[in-house]
């Protein structure tokens, strides 16, 4: 028996929200959760323009309001003036988790130099972790489950390997991974076998 897990996924693009076109990036992340995580997940999600008390707002409401244990918006993070996401989620954290956002750029920098133009930031907001993804559903995909060779080891871990052990830390759930999409990690002392 697995912990349910309560996600929030946030879209956030002024083009998407006004129907200019689809949201490629809440489905694929969704898509990419449920087949990487054993537990019952309940989603929460939204499209948002480009407005940072709107993101702020949004934000605050899957922690406090929605009680999500882990938030994962997508959009809004480069140098652009309307690029406001790291700056909303900043300004509603506790607590910044830098090596998130290292991690991703430097997974990011194998595909394109442009990668060090990203802010991806993620924060401790009371109970939740918030991470700031990018926009596309591949480099979705590339940064939370890492990269693989041709028979299917791992070249670069991705950041996914380190949440579920971080939302233990902060109280949330126990995240359980499928170990073929991506092996979370935890010291042994850490980790308990699934209830009956």
């Amino acid at each position: 028996m697995f912990d349910p897990a309560k996600i929030g996924l946030l879209s956030i693009s002024d083009r998407a929200s006004k129907g200019v076109y689809q949201d490629e990036g809440l489905p694929a992340l969704e898509g990419w959760l449920k087949s990487a995580l054993k537990n019952p997940l309940t989603v929460v999600s939204r499209v948002i323009p480009d407005e940072q008390p709107l993101i702020e707002t949004t934000l605050k409401e899957f922690v406090d309001v929605e009680n999500c244990s882990l938030v994962l918006t997508t959009g809004g993070t480069g140098p652009a003036p309307r690029d406001v996401t790291p700056d909303a989620t900043l300004a509603v954290g506790d607590r910044v988790m830098d090596g998130f956002g290292e991690r991703m750029r430097q997974i990011s920098l194998r595909f394109v130099p442009t990668a060090i133009l990203s802010r991806q930031v993620a924060v401790i907001r009371k109970q939740s972790l918030i991470i700031n993804l990018p926009g596309q559903p591949k480099a979705i995909k590339e940064t939370l489950e890492g990269l693989k060779d041709a028979e299917g080891k791992p070249v670069e871990v991705g950041i996914f390997a380190a949440v579920p052990y971080c939302v233990d830390l902060i109280g949330g759930p126990y995240l359980e991974t499928q170990d073929e999409i991506i092996k979370a990690f935890r010291p042994k002392s850490a980790i308990r076998q699934p209830k009956p």
